[in-house]
This record gives C-alpha cells, structure tokens and sequence, in this order.
C-alpha cells in the first residue's frame, strides 16, 4: 500500500526487522494534589459560619469552618475543611474549646478521610444532661451540636451525602400535609404561628435522629425528620 507525503520531510530512520517500532511520547498526566498535613495554608480561604445558640447560655456561639480549594478548574477540583473556629462572648467553655478546635483543624489537614469527627462528637453526652433545641431536637451536649454543624458543612461541600433523596422528601412532605388535615383547622392555624415548633404538635421522640417529629399515621410510626420508619 502506497502512502504520499505532502509535507517535506525534515528527518528518517531505518526500522530494523528485529526491533519494534516506538509508540509516540504520551505526555504525563498532572499530578493530582491531596490534602495533606505538609500542604501550606493559602493567603485566603472561603469559609462558612454557623451559629449555636443554646438554652443553657446567654450568649451565642459561633462556628467557622474554612476550606482550601484543590485542583482548582480542574476535572478534580474538590474543596476540603482546612481549620475550624469556634468564638463566643461566653468564657466559660474557653480553655477546653480552644483544644478542640487546634485537634479538629490537624485532623483536617492530615488528609483523608475526617467524617468520622461528626459521630464521636455527637456522641458526647453532658453530665448535667441534654437540652431540647427548637425544632423540638433533643442533644446531649454543646459538643454534640459543634458535631451537628460539622455534619451539616461537610454535606454542603458535598463530603457527606444526604441519606435522604428527594423522593423521601416529596413522601414525608405529603405525609405532613395528610396530618395537618386531619386536625381541627384552629388547631392547624396555631400549629402554623409557633415558629419554634417546626413539626405538628403531639409528635413523638424519634430513637434515631433524637427529633420530637414522630407521627402515628396508617398504624405506622415514622418520623418527618430523617424518614425513619417502625414499618420499614
């Protein structure tokens, strides 16, 4: 088979009948970079804060959670927490707030994977004893809520999934409307004014994600927070 050459050649080589012939150059792929504890902290970080605000304090707290942008404009772009802080006008949870957030922030600039934090924060329990959010949440301890804030970041920059798609949503949405009419319209009406009370009245405590938003519909008892059902 005959090929023409329509530009100039510039250079040849004899192939050898023993010797194979050499593949073109493949050029290297870029390196993808990982979060790692060596990895220098950026002039500037994009961050989110959150405020805490607990019936066992006057004052506030405020947690902010910086996050440092890897492989930015890339196909592996991603965004990963570098450090936390945690700030309030109350001194009295200082000395041991502040260890906290120094061991948080090096586990998140160790690397790997740091969703293992929400869980054994929120499995600290306050020997004084819990205290009901509004919302009618239940949590065992500030420490635990700093585990719920974290919990709610990493969703938001996509570390952690949602459990609950969007279908879930749409059949607890119908099922909390299918309640609502099933009660006195005043008693509805009233329902809809407390701002604090964010599911019906008379729900139960839900054993999974501790919410006062378990309702008896159908023979079944399913909770209108994170869809965890007695009938499977």
């Amino acid at each position: 088979m005959a090929l023409k050459i329509n530009s100039k050649i510039v250079d040849y080589a004899v192939v050898k009948p023993d010797e194979p012939a050499k593949a073109p150059e493949a050029k290297a792929a870029p390196a993808i970079e990982e979060m790692h504890e060596k990895l220098k902290r950026p002039e500037f970080l994009e961050g989110s804060t959150y405020k805490i605000k607990t019936p066992t304090s006057e004052h506030a707290i405020y947690v902010t959670i910086n996050d440092v942008v890897l492989n930015s404009g890339s196909d592996h772009e991603s965004r990963r927490p570098f450090e936390i802080f945690i700030n309030s006008k109350n001194m009295e949870h200082y000395q041991w707030i502040s260890a906290l957030t120094l061991i948080i922030s090096a586990v998140f600039r160790k690397g790997g994977d740091c969703t293992f934090l929400v869980e054994e924060l929120r499995s600290v329990f306050d020997p004084k004893g819990g205290y009901m959010k509004r919302g009618g949440r239940w949590s065992p301890s500030l420490v635990a809520e700093i585990g719920d804030v974290l919990d709610q970041h990493l969703k938001r920059i996509g570390m952690i999934k949602d459990e609950m798609d969007d279908h879930q949503q749409a059949y607890l949405e119908q099922k909390r409307a299918e309640f609502a009419n099933l009660k006195p319209q005043a008693q509805t009406e009233a329902d809809c004014d407390d701002s604090a009370n964010a599911y019906p009245e008379g729900s139960q405590m839900c054993g999974k994600c501790h919410t006062k938003a378990a309702i008896q519909m159908d023979g079944c008892l399913t909770c209108l927070a994170c869809g965890d059902s007695k009938c499977g």
